[in-house]
């Protein structure tokens, strides 16, 4: 018996990384999923992994029209939805200091990293409520809470957007059974981030220093937490700022 089984889940960003990994996972538990976004063959190679029922959904998350297509083709497939799992992000290389990045390159970051958890818990909530209740996790970032002396201007303010969003939405729709969470990684290893670190090899030297654990995340470790938020075993965690981060964020130096 799995731990999401009879729950049906749309996963954002699921072309790869810890939405791809979380596709594969969610469907090993019993969850139906929709698996989105906006490259359509890098999501459908995903659905191709999963072990159970998934389909494949071309989505820009910062398209209302697309959003609200994908929230009811999963409804229309499946007969509801139980768990929104707002995972799709971007942290383009013209996303650095303040002093630097453009008006256009900040708004980019924000349409998909903050307008897009925007949409979908607009779009999606509605159909939890109509459940009765369900989860929502908004994938936020530690640097959303402690900021990021390497400069990623948008990236960062985009992140402590969706903690603040996810604190607020979940306080107002808690009594009626739905849970909204931000989660909140440390670095993990996605194409994402190694894409940063693949042509300056001292910068990742550099910045492991100050990871207790001296390694990035594998996105399994983050998915296992998304997935204790999918499942009921959650059902008293709410608008919690939910750090997977391996203590990074405990403290500013650690041990020589």
């Amino acid at each position: 018996m799995g731990r999401l089984d009879g729950k049906v889940c749309v996963i954002t960003g699921a072309g790869g990384g810890m939405g791809r990994e979380a596709a594969i996972v969610f469907t090993r538990e019993g969850a139906k999923v929709c698996a989105a976004d906006v490259n359509l063959a890098a999501v459908e190679e995903t659905v191709g992994l999963c072990e159970g029922e998934a389909f494949a959904f071309q989505c820009n998350v910062a398209v209302e029209d697309q959003v609200a297509a994908m929230m009811a083709a999963t409804a229309d497939r499946f007969g509801g939805i139980d768990v929104l799992y707002n995972n799709a992000g971007i942290s383009p290389d013209d996303d650095g200091s303040i002093l630097d990045t453009t008006v256009d390159a900040w708004q980019r970051v924000q349409d998909v990293n903050t307008l897009g958890v925007f949409l979908c818990c607009k779009h999606g909530i509605p159909y939890l409520q109509r459940r009765g209740g369900g989860s929502v996790i908004n994938v936020a970032s530690f640097v959303g809470i402690v900021g990021a002396a390497t400069s990623q201007i948008s990236y960062t303010a985009s992140k402590g957007a969706v903690t603040a969003m996810s604190k607020e939405l979940g306080v107002q729709f808690a009594r009626e059974g739905i849970r909204v969470n931000a989660l909140c990684p440390g670095p993990v290893e996605t194409p994402l981030l190694l894409n940063i670190f693949g042509d300056n090899p001292a910068a990742l030297e550099r910045r492991k220093i100050h990871w207790p654990t001296g390694r990035l995340a594998k996105p399994r470790e983050i998915v296992n937490g998304a997935l204790f938020l999918a499942s009921d075993d959650s059902t008293y965690v709410n608008g919690a700022t939910f750090l997977v981060d391996g203590g990074l964020t405990a403290a500013y130096v650690t041990p020589e």
